[in-house]
């Protein structure tokens, strides 16, 4: 196999560009037979503080039409296009650069660059799209000014939209049309936008703090109109809360967010344009459910926060791409936990970051947020870059404190306002506003891997003392062995850790508020002086509440002790937290049980435990929702040394099964008491009573009870929301009943129609725990409701088949696999980027037995064997087999 290595940027190797672009002329003529036209200007200006050198400017998949300097036409245009790049030398030091190109944007099935979609033509030029627009130097640092003037059949294509303002717009012959957009603000070209498209309008306005009415509008597929007023809620909301929390008005007079169901991503942030996938626009009460409408609310939010924290403030390159991501991730979470429950968000938070990036950090893909070097920039978009990169954006917040970080959040702007810069200058403005040293908290951006904490006490009951030793260690991961293939020197050191800390007495009160200590050494002893509490016990710590840090905790809890922590820690993340341990603890322990061919048993403190729990949830429903879900089949896997599926699954399932028959008479208690009354509403108090509900009926549906599960289908049925719709119609999918097929039959039948409630179909099929599982997945390939081309039909169907069904794709046959191999070698020719995304299920496949390894790796070579392996692929399983 080819080094793949050779193929690394490095960020070592950083160079300003030698050219700037500071203005850029777009005509963009769209003709009926499929393909468009474009005609780029470019002003261009040598970069008088690097060396001269010839202007290279990137493209894909362009025919290069026409090239002129000046006027000037040059012969022979492709003679200048050599392995992608455009190259020109000797031109003047300022001079206007112009280019035609024919692109064919319905063939284009990456969604990359310009594309079609069923309703239009859209683009997606983040990381490096553009290229395949225009030539152009398709990289973060160049910002230009844009004038873009679009051509395209009225009938067809009535709806003309690009960043900024329109400006005019007028008829032309042959029944075409033509729209001009003007945008004010420099920016890079992976935030461009442009639509030609037929779509249904939402208007509205909002007035700024400062008084300025700013015109808003969403664009959805025509006949969803409907669908979209939650999403313009969303966006109000939060315009306003930025104003109020971070002092950050909008900087245009018109904000636009236009949906398409094909999309590779999420959404885009494009400067004024936002791109949406539908997933997260569109929502009705009968087709959304509680956690659609708070991820529309939070997606909505995050890409409007980009204005400021990415777009008026961008990344020099990829390399920073965290100082947009994980900071604006960062801004989206403080958004959510405003809004909502903040409680019940850091847990959801926390729990998505030990699902995707824990992981992450112990696989093949191992990086930290900021790396020294990457060989496809689109497998960058990761769980490290983003939600790792909230998490030391956060730790930042928590040595400053609210005050501290708004001081540094608006020197930042102060500073670097229109520019493009480094993680390095976000750190340094939040060091310089606040006066505290974080030169030692830097190698958060620099080291991979999940560092573990360890921590020991002493209490000496005689003069009321208590300490407290820390312990940080970081295990190498497969970062620093690349790093070492390709030649680059890494030192590792301490990490500045933050720990908050809370002590509690023999009876769980708390006899030490959360205090935050900072680990800066390998070790670190802190003492405390306890004497005027007259404890004759030593205290319980409650270490690191609200999740301070995104570490690993070594600390020998007993069982009692998490007992405790789960009743009366003041910290709720905390009283979450012990739950899960409690949990994880025992449900090991069960599976050491069956693997030593016994049987395992659900011990009565847990039930105890879990009856505590249900008793106060009336209190606060959402949290004890949270509190009452057990760990996950792919966490405890991931705390095993050898991951056993099957083991895993039967125990999990023991203990929900024995749950319910102990505490049948709460559930059901519970059913009854938090049933919604009246109209939906997506409100945080409603939604937390239906997800308590909804959690009770899934306990009883483990009981395998006839009534049970006719209670289950009246639901289904009679539900006026998608959320007690679709939680009946799961539990009944993924059981053994006969009614299973009734459901999934009455569910497609009355949604087919809904194609975001058809991916909801075909996920619960991909994540069904019975044994017809993988047939079935493989028989829905064929199905009307699937397509390959659709990244939502993909991700629904395949990514959740191989990420979120431990017990089938890692089947001890390998049939698993060898379906994913095989949706991957078809996937990659048409959407490599997708297919890059469906192959990080292989991340954890050494962590298997020999069998499963074997076929793991069968799998994976005929992936690496395939002709004309994309980049993107290519990368993931080259990392994997290494």
């Amino acid at each position: 196999m080819k080094n793949s290595f050779s193929r690394a940027i490095h960020l070592r190797d950083y160079r300003a560009p030698a050219w700037w672009v500071d203005e850029v002329e777009l005509d963009v003529s769209i003709a009926d037979d499929g393909h468009a036209e474009v005609a780029a200007t470019l002003s261009l200006r040598r970069n008088e503080a690097v060396p001269a050198a010839p202007l290279q400017l990137d493209g894909e998949a362009l025919e290069l039409l026409a090239l002129a300097v000046d006027g000037r036409a040059l012969p022979a245009p492709a003679s200048f296009v050599r392995d992608g790049r455009l190259e020109l030398a000797d031109l003047p030091a300022r001079c206007r650069l112009s280019t035609r190109v024919r692109i064919r944007p319905d063939l284009n099935t990456t969604l990359s660059g310009f594309y079609r979609s069923k309703d239009g033509y859209f683009t997606q030029c983040e990381a490096e799209g553009f290229r395949r627009i225009t030539w152009f130097p398709d990289r973060p640092d160049v910002m230009s000014r844009y004038t873009v003037t679009l051509h395209a059949n009225r009938e067809r294509f009535p709806d003309l939209l690009a960043n900024g303002n329109r400006v005019a717009e007028g008829e032309e012959e042959g029944g075409r049309h033509w729209a001009r957009w003007v945008d004010p603000f420099p920016k890079p070209c992976y935030l461009f936008a442009m639509v030609a498209a037929k779509l249904d309008r939402l208007d509205d306005t909002f007035t700024t703090a400062s008084g300025r009415t700013v015109d808003l509008a969403i664009y959805v597929e025509p006949g969803k109109l409907d669908q979209c007023g939650f999403a313009m809620h969303a966006l109000k909301k939060s315009m306003r809360w930025d104003e109020r929390r971070f002092g950050l008005e909008l900087d245009l007079d018109r904000y636009m967010i236009v949906a398409v169901g094909d999309f590779n991503m999420g959404a885009m942030e494009n400067k004024g344009l936002n791109i949406f996938n539908t997933k997260y626009v569109l929502a009705r009460p009968d087709i959304a459910t509680d956690v659609d409408y708070m991820n529309i609310d939070r997606v909505v939010a995050h890409e409007y926060f980009h204005n400021w924290t990415g777009n008026r403030v961008t990344c020099r390159d990829w390399f920073q791409l965290s100082l947009k991501e994980g900071l604006t991730v960062f801004r989206d979470q403080e958004y959510g936990s405003d809004e909502y429950s903040r409680a019940v968000q850091r847990i959801q938070e926390v729990r998505g970051l030990r699902a995707a990036q824990f992981p992450e950090d112990a696989g093949p893909m191992a990086h930290p947020i900021r790396p020294a070097s990457y060989e496809e920039i689109n497998n960058f978009y990761t769980a490290t870059v983003y939600e790792k990169g909230a998490e030391v954006v956060r730790m930042i917040h928590t040595l400053l404190g609210e005050d501290g970080f708004r001081r540094g959040m608006d020197l930042y702007f102060e500073r670097h306002d229109g520019q493009a810069v480094t993680c390095d200058d976000f750190v340094s403005a939040m060091q310089d506003a606040s006066g505290v040293d974080l030169a030692q908290f830097r190698r958060w951006y620099e080291q991979a891997g999940t560092p573990r904490l360890g921590a020991r006490t002493a209490f000496d009951a005689a003069t009321g003392r208590w300490t407290l030793t820390l312990e940080q260690s970081n295990p190498e991961t497969a970062y620093e062995r690349r790093l070492q293939e390709e030649g680059l020197r890494f030192e590792r050191g301490p990490l500045h850790i933050p720990v908050a800390l809370g002590l509690l007495d023999a009876h769980g009160r708390e006899i030490l508020p959360t205090t935050v200590l900072s680990l800066t050494e390998a070790s670190g002893r802190f003492e405390f002086d306890l004497s005027a509490h007259g404890l004759k016990a030593a205290p319980l710590p409650s270490l690191l509440r609200n999740f301070s840090a995104p570490v690993a905790l070594d600390y020998q809890y007993g069982d009692s002790d998490l007992a405790t922590l789960m009743a009366h820690d003041s910290d709720e993340f905390n009283r979450w937290e012990a739950g899960q341990r409690l949990a994880t603890r025992l449900m090991l322990a069960g599976v050491a049980q069956v693997q030593a061919g016994s049987e395992a048993a659900v011990p009565d403190l847990f039930v105890d435990a879990f009856a505590a729990v249900l008793a106060k949830a009336d209190a606060d429903p959402a949290f004890a929702a949270e509190a009452l879900t057990l760990p996950s089949e792919a966490w405890l896997g991931d705390q095993m040394t050898v991951i056993d599926p099957d083991a895993i699954h039967r125990v999990r399932t023991l203990f929900r099964r024995t749950l319910a028959e102990r505490l049948r008479s709460q559930f059901e208690a519970l059913l009854v008491r938090h049933e919604v009354a009246g109209a939906y509403a997506p409100e945080p108090a409603a939604m937390g009573r239906r997800a308590l509900r909804n959690l009770a009926l899934g306990y009883l549906m483990t009981l395998d009870d006839s009534a049970l599960q006719l209670k289950a289908l009246s639901q289904f049925r009679d539900a006026d929301n998608m959320t007690d719709q679709f939680a009946a119609f799961s539990l009944l999918a993924h059981s053994d009943t006969p009614l299973r097929e009734v459901a999934l039959n009455e569910f497609y039948a009355r949604w087919k129609d809904e194609a975001l409630v058809v991916d909801k179909w075909l996920a619960v099929q991909a994540t069904s725990p019975l044994s017809d599982a993988r047939a079935r997945v493989r028989e829905l390939m064929v199905h009307e409701a699937f397509d390959l081309k659709n990244p939502n039909k993909v991700y629904a169907l395949v990514r959740t088949f191989c990420a979120a069904n431990p017990l089938h794709f890692h089947a001890a046959d390998g049939s698993g696999y060898a379906y994913a191999a095989g949706v991957i070698r078809e996937l990659d020719p048409v959407n490599p980027q997708v297919a890059s995304r469906v192959a990080r299920a292989f991340d954890r496949w050494r962590r298997f037995d020999d069998g499963r390894q074997a076929y793991a790796r069968r799998a994976l070579e005929s992936i690496r064997d395939l002709p004309g392996l994309s980049a993107d692929v290519a990368e993931v399983v080259g990392r994997a087999l290494a």
